[in-house]
């Protein structure tokens, strides 16, 4: 035990250890409150005075959430060595969360933002008072969980930081050599002298070398066995890596560098928070300003992500606006991630029509995730993508007894978790966007058959009138009188006829489409017995039962590479785990390769198949819509003519023009009356018409609003 004037610790309660400190966790003598205690040791006071004392100066100035808080500095009762008591962290570092199973490839997406957020508001806390701190990394980000539940990330070690202005520059080294700048790297690691000098925006480096990590979990530069290992491939690998690349990899003994400019596919991160902080440069006088840092991470944490899945693609997106973007901008990003133009896009949420009027600001969107996204239908047919993913080919077994290797190849196997949960995602999104598929489809028909009814309606309703028209005018016609007028009904009807012989073709057409996706259709029953991967078939929990025995040897293997040097038992122990490791990861694999991702494939091809149906389906149903509307207005040009029938004939009746000797008094009035009744007829068909049109009007607008409304919720 020791202790100070008001803390006490356990020297077997460690939690860290530097080259100059040992920290441990403590408690408060008179509350039992626990704190982290950081003793100094001898080899700390070798260091100038001035250097001492910079950890303690540099802590009574900062006060910040997103920075470990300094309470008190004592002295140890017996030695009289420093004593710091800071906040007290209980979920450890961001590198013990990254040594977690399950982001052994990087963070979710939501993890990765509050670090980026914590990180970026301590950084900026300490640009407001000109301190660079010269050692970020992963191991010196530590976590709490903050009163709402959620994590929230503080810097801590602060023993090589010190005020540094922009302009100004430094020739002292510190730092981890994995994260070090590369002119820092030079001299630091391979022992090379050189005149150079160090600014504050090294930091920049190494916190956008984090920040890959955080995303990816590995490290983005990576010579052969790693850069402990190989030094001299590592430094090759940071200074010359062609412009614009973010990561480089050497995967075989003096293999050539592999770079890339994309993230790899194992990590969830969309495009547009995947570059931040990693096309760093080694030359200083190129790299980011803060200013620019903090200008580029306020506009990713200010975004809104929005999760599209696009149905035929069967991709998912991750749309990222600003809450006051408009609909229009959005769909116009949907359209340049997707390459479906705008007025190809249908959008469905929840199984139903999302209507987005083109000025509705983001903020009132409906609320996504990866599990319930908005479902983006295009109109035109589009190429089945899928889930992009590596087969993932067994990596090569070191046979030699190496704890690091071992230990970064039982981390390999892991890979398999994130892309075995991902294909069962991506297929349960497509099975549900083709079940709302199929009720838009459902809806279109419902419309189209309402509208087949309508018109069917108008037209028997026309040939009735013009029948009754036909017989008045045979009587004005036995006198010589509008025998014009009598023409125009004749093509009128026959106009009709034609009009209504065109919908048998178009009552055939609905019954065929009918046939094909409704209960029981061809269609409905061919996509419920789509293959893929269904819980009966248990392969998934079978890879999840060798996973976890792998996480389970891969958790050892972490404790034994701390360990740096195993006894003889604990060795053979060692060895024997790791035959069973490469038992577990084949049997995975096999599994994973012949069964998951084979049928995942199958899955995909069979749904390319089925899409393409639909689409010729939905292309029918367009075209009845087209044509029906079209009859529609054919059918309602003749009822204008109608009405204008009566108005042509009573003036004449009603000026006095002279019948012809054999039409009699009576039959004269007799006509007039029948004329006066059937324009009352007519105008009362229009009025009602005209109603029924308000009506259905009315509907349309509530159905939509209904639907506005219902997306909203």
């Amino acid at each position: 035990m020791q202790s100070t004037t008001n803390y006490l610790w356990l020297i077997s309660d460690l939690l860290g250890q530097g080259a100059t400190a040992n920290v441990y966790r403590g408690r408060h003598k008179k509350t039992g409150d626990l704190y982290a205690v950081k003793v100094f040791n001898n080899l700390s006071f070798l260091r100038p005075l001035d250097v001492q004392m910079r950890e303690f100066e540099v802590l009574k100035k900062l006060n910040h959430k997103n920075i470990v808080k300094l309470f008190a500095v004592e002295e140890e009762s017996n030695t009289r060595h420093k004593v710091l008591v800071m906040e007290y962290c209980p979920c450890g570092s961001l590198y013990t969360v990254l040594e977690e199973s399950s982001n052994a490839y990087g963070l979710p997406e939501d993890e990765f933002l509050i670090v980026l957020h914590d990180v970026v508001a301590g950084m900026n806390h300490l640009r407001e008072y000109g301190i660079v701190h010269r050692d970020i990394k992963p191991g010196n980000i530590m976590r709490v969980i903050g009163e709402d539940g959620r994590s929230v990330y503080k810097l801590t070690d602060f023993g090589a930081a010190r005020e540094l202005e922009d302009d100004e520059q430094f020739v002292s080294l510190y730092g981890t050599e994995e994260y070090l700048h590369p002119d820092m790297y030079e001299r630091a690691v391979l022992r090379k002298d050189h005149q150079k000098k160090y600014g504050a925006t090294v930091d920049l480096w190494s916190i956008g070398v984090t920040f890959y990590h955080a995303a990816t979990g590995s490290l983005p530069f990576r010579p052969f066995e790693g850069p402990r290992r190989n030094k001299e491939v590592m430094y090759k690998i940071i200074t010359e890596k062609p412009s614009g690349t973010i990561s480089g990899h050497q995967k075989c003994e003096n293999g050539k560098i592999e770079w890339s400019t994309e993230m790899p596919v194992s990590c969830i991160l969309g495009p547009e928070r995947r570059t931040l902080g990693w096309k760093q440069k080694a030359d200083q006088e190129k790299c980011w300003g803060f200013d620019q840092f903090f200008a580029e991470t306020n506009d990713i944490l200010h975004r809104t992500v929005v999760y599209v899945f696009s149905l035929q693609q069967a991709t998912l997106h991750h749309v990222y606006i600003h809450e006051y973007n408009t609909a229009s901008l959005f769909q116009e990003l949907l359209s340049r991630r997707t390459s479906i133009s705008l007025h190809n896009q249908e959008l469905l949420y929840e199984g139903r029509r999302l209507i987005l009027d083109p000025n509705r600001q983001a903020k009132t969107f409906p609320k996504t995730s990866r599990d319930n996204p908005i479902m983006l239908v295009s109109r035109e047919s589009v190429t089945t993508v899928g889930l992009i993913f590596e087969d993932p080919s067994p990596p090569k077994v070191q046979p030699r007894y190496d704890l690091d290797l071992d230990a970064s190849y039982a981390k390999v196997q892991l890979e398999l978790i994130k892309i075995k949960d991902s294909l069962l995602v991506y297929q349960e999104l497509v099975r549900k966007g083709v079940r709302g598929l199929i009720e838009l489809m459902r809806e279109d028909y419902s419309e189209i058959q309402h509208k087949k009814s309508e018109v069917f309606h108008l037209c028997n309703y026309c040939t009735q009138i013009l029948e009754k028209t036909e017989q008045m005018f045979e009587v004005l016609m036995q006198a010589n009188m509008l025998s014009t007028e009598y023409d125009e009904i004749s093509d009128m009807h026959k106009k009709v006829l034609r009009i209504s012989g065109s919908l048998e073709p178009i009552e055939r057409t609905t019954q065929d489409v009918k046939s094909k996706f409704l209960p029981g259709g061809l269609l409905t029953d061919g996509w419920t017995q789509q293959v893929g991967t269904h819980p009966e078939d248990r392969n998934v929990e079978k890879i999840k039962v060798l996973l976890d025995a792998i996480t389970a040897i891969y958790q050892q293997f972490k404790k034994d590479k701390a360990e740096r040097r195993l006894p003889y038992n604990e060795e053979q122990i060692h060895k024997f785990d790791k035959q069973k490791l490469v038992l577990h990861a084949s049997k995975a694999r096999t599994l994973f390769t012949e069964e998951c991702a084979m049928k995942y494939r199958l899955f995909i091809s069979k749904s390319e198949e089925w899409m393409r149906k639909v689409h010729h389906v939905r292309k029918q149903l367009v075209t009845l819509s087209s044509q029906l509307i079209s009859i529609e207005k054919e059918v309602g040009g003749v009822l204008n003519l109608q009405e204008q029938l009566p108005q042509k004939v009573l003036p004449l009746v009603s000026s006095g023009m002279k019948p012809q000797a054999y039409l009699s008094q009576n039959t004269l009035v007799e006509m007039t009356l029948g004329m006066k009744k059937l324009k009352e007829e007519m105008e009362g068909v229009v009025k009602e018409l005209a109603e029924n049109n308000h009506f259905l009007e009315r509907s349309d607008t509530t159905l939509v609003f209904d639907s506005h409304n219902s997306n909203l919720k």
